[in-house]
């Protein structure tokens, strides 16, 4: 199967459409009521599971498996310097990460298959998801209202600026890793720059706590375990002349494995407690586990994989290492088996990131991704898989 001209171009209309009007985490009223409409206006039947979401519903001609094809609806809060036509329409929110592109992708695989019931059996839940970007997530509000209740298997994929357009990107196993918050605030006490003898300079002591917990990583995990540790906000004083009372840092931990977050959770106290002893400074450490590494199913990758393979050839599919990067898709990967692939979007001309005010995709990938999940689903529910 090939798309269609037309096909692909409907779909390119519904990712520029969704690309103008973009809504933050927990906020995507407007784009729910339009997905809805859309949904409906194909004869699928569609609800809510939060409030938040909207699942459109399609029956094949006879029983069989229940699965979930997903994409993500939220936006960021960046304010958009592409210059497109169709930029964002609301101040300082933009689709800066291809969640625009995944809707559009879904809407083009439930309008195929709509049209293809009697080569399903089972059923298929398009899930529009709310709140990917922000925690706690959509995903997690999901699984425990039973979502997941009675599904076999889930499928999703993420438009992806690190890979060349036109490439799949696919990997078993643990792919995307899990993401940790920290912030931690180091109480001293203050007074004048020219007199430090009087003072329990939490500065000092902050300086000391970045450099030793950079440690962490590199002496207290194995050198096969992939993990990060990142301070991204440092703030301390007021003026010149004045030592502060206190310092306050937050940042990330990214792993693959659960035994490594706790660890470094465990260390990163241990550090702070013993340099805040050594300076005569208290501290206050608030952690916070986040989303879980995200670990796709290697028999349902190896599905995906040999589906990409016979529709667009062996060279336009390649593995891919773990992703530091994190998805809230990963709780849906913790309970049932599920599939997440990327589709390649980086070109030369475009060398902007995912959450960068710059960030665009490749338009070309959206049809692309409607004939992949679109054959998958009909060879999955026909019992190919």
């Amino acid at each position: 199967m090939t798309i269609q001209q037309e096909t692909a171009e409907w779909i390119v209309q519904q990712r520029r459409y969704l690309h103008a009007h973009p809504e933050l985490s927990h906020q995507e009223t407007e784009t729910k009521e339009y997905v809805k409409q859309q949904l409906e206006n194909m004869g699928l039947d569609t609800y809510s599971m939060t409030g938040k979401d909207i699942i459109g519903i399609l029956r094949g001609k006879s029983e069989g498996k229940t699965v979930i094809i997903r994409a993500d609806m939220d936006a960021l809060p960046i304010q958009e310097q592409t210059g497109l036509p169709f930029a964002s329409k609301h101040e300082h929110v933009m689709h800066a990460c291809g969640h625009d592109g995944h809707m559009a992708i879904l809407l083009g695989v439930a309008q195929q298959l709509v049209n293809r019931t009697d080569d399903l059996a089972g059923t298929i839940l398009f899930l529009f998801q709310h709140a990917e970007e922000e925690l706690p997530g959509g995903a997690t509000q999901l699984v425990e209202a039973g979502l997941l209740d009675g599904i076999d298997a889930i499928f999703g994929y993420h438009l992806w600026q690190p890979i060349p357009a036109g490439i799949i990107g696919v990997r078993e196993g643990a792919t995307m890793a899990g993401a940790d918050r920290f912030s931690f605030t180091i109480q001293g006490k203050g007074g004048h720059g020219s007199m430090p003898q009087d003072t329990i300079d939490p500065t000092l002591a902050m300086s000391a706590v970045i450099l030793q917990i950079q440690s962490i990583i590199s002496r207290s995990l194995s050198p096969s375990e992939e993990a990060v540790l990142s301070i991204g906000e440092l703030r301390a004083g007021s003026n010149y002349n004045i030592i502060p009372d206190s310092a306050y840092a937050s940042g990330t931990v990214r792993y693959f494995h659960k035994e490594a977050s706790q660890h470094i959770r465990e260390r990163l106290h241990t550090i702070i407690d013993g340099v805040c002893q050594a300076y005569g400074a208290t501290f206050e450490l608030n952690y916070q586990h986040g989303d879980p590494p995200l670990d796709n199913d290697p028999g349902l990758i190896a599905f995906m994989e040999q589906q990409a393979k016979q529709l667009f050839g062996e060279g336009q599919v390649t593995r891919i290492d773990g992703i530091m990067g994190s998805e809230d898709f990963a709780y849906y990967s913790t309970e049932i088996p599920a599939s997440y692939i990327f589709l390649g979007i980086g070109q030369a001309d475009r060398p902007y990131g995912h959450h960068h005010p710059k960030f665009d995709i490749d338009e070309s990938m959206l049809a692309i991704g409607v004939e992949l999940f679109t054959e998958s689903m009909l060879a999955y529910m026909g019992g190919q898989s």
